[in-house]
């Protein structure tokens, strides 16, 4: 089964799910049962008078109670009918059964007056079933002697399943002709028989004036209420038994229904419509439900969507008299809502299975799924030592803040990757920036040296970062590896280590290893030159020389990742050779082009008292044409840890060549100062470690200012590393150093690149 997981699949299973409901509502007749609850609501809201056109004369409880026999003798109706003729009624309407002969002298005193209003009278016509329990029925007329001066009108009333009265004919076929119904009659409008409206409901029947028979047939009337009038005479005393049920008004005299019935054609035709109008608008509402995010936003959503397919079928009601069932809507609109509830209660659920319940960020649970698409995993897991000993001294209540500004500090370094708590000393964010881990993390390293305030209080935060970098494996198995790397690097005692998680990565490696002499023959090793500007001058004065693999296959392959095998595999020495060899390339390239510049290149520790390769370097110096005092060596302190004496003689060997030596990372080592009186030294770099707060950070800046003033008295140039940001290159330029090197000058880019910079403006390096 296929699981739709994009926003607009789930909208549409939503909206398919509720068609579907609501098609089966109508189908079913559930639709039809909640429109027949809603119609007392809608007719209370559209509630009117009645247009005073109509006047009913009740055959009531008085009249009955005054005449005391039954049936009624017929010259009672004739007296009624001489006396409204008289009054000016417009014409006369009985829903009275006269299809049985009564007294004669009845029947005939009530034919005279019908003769004597000549047409202006109307007298029933109805269907009945019959009695025997046949399903059959037989047409009921006025006898024959009542006939020849009146007006036929149906008053039969067919209720709903229900027994509930809610349409009215516009005629009927009676006798097999076509009648016209009393209300059509009375209303003066034509229909089809057999063909039915809606009562209008709304119409307040206690606003239809009404006379009590047996005053009107004793003349102790107002004649002002028939003149100009329609009249109908019915019966509406209970004991008469002509009653009907009826959506508002409960249970009502069936003359009463008929005089609604005509009240509502005098207003118009009402027109009753199918369910779709109210599915297609309950639709489009929906489509706007389904697209709702926010909570707040669902539950108006859910409140004012009904509301508003309500109104408009109330207010097409109103206006047009078109009457459009709702139910089905409805139906829809609720399962809409009730479905986008659902998704957004399950979305909220997987969303808190997917944070961690006291920081709110992201859990191992995110981030798994996160990093699932990588083919290559490359991520960091933070690692807080002294977990324990900061909750002591700050309190449990605190931990979530120190959380906070650990991961603040963590996303700032990684370039605003989302950083996720993966236990309760355990941070991880993915490592995505094009450069060496060694690069990536040494920003880091600088920012998490820095006290954290909690509440207060400046604590210091030992955080060490395990690496980890897989092909193929899941991510639940790599950060798992990163986070075993990060704790092996606590006990190290460094800041970061980088994890061997598994044989395939072992075998990776040695298969990058067989790779590097290939890629050294085919030109795979590149190397890109990271600017370092001259703040006296203002303008890029040299640049240090970085590897980097483009593997064809692997794409990008990290310095950290080959650089320390190629020293535990004896291959560095020939990587060093080929840069060294396009640096004197692109050196005199440089000179040739007018570019006064300089440019370092790292010399690995283990090379800097090798015999063999010392020679090799000679050897290729020579073969170059350039300036050796445009060439500078950078080495660290481990270099010289070995055999102090040797790597001295070395260095010397290099001085006295032209090659200018770098001591790099200085500040970092156990025995610096010995190494300033010692080694034939052009140059210190001072670590990043010491540089990239020193304008905001007093210690750092005496550190950085007395080795400044040191350098200089010996003679020695200074390079800064890590200037990330413009206050930190003001500080430098103020402090005197000579060269400053960082992210905020430029990232390391290739030679090609380099040109346009140095052909750039001056200061646009800086800018």
């Amino acid at each position: 089964m296929i699981v739709p997981t994009s926003p607009r699949a789930k909208a549409g299973v939503i909206l398919l799910a509720a068609l579907a409901a609501a098609l089966f509502a109508t189908v079913t007749g559930v639709a039809g049962v909640v429109d027949r609850a809603i119609e007392p609501l809608r007719f209370s809201l559209l509630g009117h008078p009645a247009s005073g056109r109509i006047a009913v004369v009740e055959m009531d409880a008085a009249s009955a109670a005054a005449i005391r026999q039954w049936p009624w003798s017929r010259d009672h109706h004739a007296r009624v009918v001489d006396r409204l003729r008289r009054a000016g009624a417009t014409s006369i309407v009985f829903d009275v059964d006269f299809s049985a002969a009564s007294s004669m002298a009845g029947d005939g005193a009530f034919a005279a007056a019908l003769a004597r209003a000549d047409g202006l009278v109307a007298l029933p016509t109805f269907a009945q079933v019959t009695t025997n329990g046949e399903s059959r029925s037989f047409d009921s007329m006025p006898i024959p002697l009542l006939r020849p001066h009146v007006s036929l009108a149906s008053v039969s009333i067919a209720p709903d399943p229900d027994g509930t009265v809610r349409l009215a004919p516009f005629g009927t076929m009676t006798a097999g002709i076509p009648r016209p119904s009393l209300s059509a009659f009375l209303a003066r409008r034509s229909g089809a028989a057999e063909t039915f409206f809606p009562i209008d409901y709304g119409i307040d029947p206690a606003t239809i004036p009404r006379l009590s028979f047996i005053a009107v047939e004793q003349g102790r009337f107002d004649p002002r209420l028939v003149r100009g009038r329609d009249v109908i005479v019915g019966a509406t005393a209970v004991e008469m038994g002509d009653r009907y049920a009826t959506p508002l008004w409960g249970v009502i005299p069936g003359v009463i229904v008929q005089a609604l019935a005509a009240e509502t054609l005098l207003q118009g035709t009402p027109v009753a419509h199918g369910p779709a109008a109210a599915l297609a608008l309950a639709l489009l509402l929906a489509i706007g439900i389904v697209a709702m995010r926010g909570a707040r936003a669902l539950a108006a959503a859910a409140i004012a969507a009904p509301l508003a397919l309500f109104a408009a079928t109330v207010a097409a009601q109103a206006l047009t008299q078109h009457l459009f069932p709702i139910a089905g809507g409805l139906v829809l609109l609720v399962a809409a809502i009730a479905g986008r509830y659902a998704q957004h209660i399950l979305s909220e659920f997987r969303a808190q299975r997917l944070v961690d319940d006291e920081t709110g960020l992201g859990n191992r649970r995110a981030m798994v799924p996160a990093l699932a698409a990588r083919p290559t995993l490359r991520l960091a897991v933070a690692h807080i030592g002294n977990f324990e000993s900061l909750v002591a001294v700050l309190g449990e209540s605190l931990t979530r803040d120190l959380v906070l500004r650990v991961a603040e500090r963590l996303r700032l370094a990684s370039r605003d990757q989302a950083v996720f708590r993966l236990a309760d000393r355990l941070l991880g964010f993915e490592l995505v920036d094009d450069q060496p881990t060694e690069d990536a993390l040494a920003g880091l390293r600088a920012i998490m040296l820095q006290p954290i305030e909690v509440a207060g209080r400046r604590v210091d935060v030992a955080v060490t970062i395990g690496v980890a970098e897989e092909t193929g494996a899941t991510a639940d198995h790599c950060i798992t590896t990163a986070a075993m790397a990060a704790e092996t690097a606590a006990r190290d005692g460094v800041f970061w280590r980088q994890t061997v998680a598994d044989l395939a990565v072992l075998e990776r490696q040695v298969s990058l290893m067989g790779e590097l002499d290939e890629a050294l023959a085919l030109g795979q090793i590149e190397v890109h030159y990271q600017p370092k500007l001259s703040l006296a001058e203002d303008r890029i004065a040299s640049v240090e020389a970085l590897v980097r693999w483009r593997h064809p296959v692997r794409g990008f392959v990290g310095p950290d990742s080959f650089i320390p095998l190629a020293e535990r595999t004896d291959r560095i020495a020939p990587l060093t050779l080929h840069v060294l060899d396009q640096v004197l390339r692109d050196l005199a390239d440089w000179h040739a082009r007018g570019f006064a510049l300089t440019a370092a290149v790292n010399i690995s520790a283990k090379l800097v008292t090798s015999a063999a390769f010392n020679a090799d370097v000679r050897t290729l110096l020579a073969t170059h044409r350039v300036p050796l005092d445009r060439l500078v060596f950078e080495v660290t302190e481990s270099a010289t840890l070995a055999d102090p004496d040797a790597a001295a003689a070395a260095l010397c060997a290099l001085r006295d060549m032209g090659v200018a030596i770098s001591m790099d990372d200085y500040g970092t080592g156990q025995s610096t100062l010995s190494y300033l009186r010692n080694l034939p030294l052009a140059e210190l770099k001072i670590d990043r470690s010491f540089v990239q707060h020193a304008h905001r950070d007093h210690k750092d800046a005496l550190m950085v200012r007395s080795t400044i003033a040191l350098a200089h008295d010996l003679g020695l140039k200074v390079v800064a590393e890590g200037i990330e940001d413009a206050e930190c290159l003001a500080f430098l330029r103020e402090a005197g150093c000579d060269l400053a090197q960082g992210y905020f000058i430029s990232r390391p880019v290739p030679a090609e690149a380099l040109l346009a910079l140095l052909a750039a403006p001056a200061r646009a390096a800086a800018a």
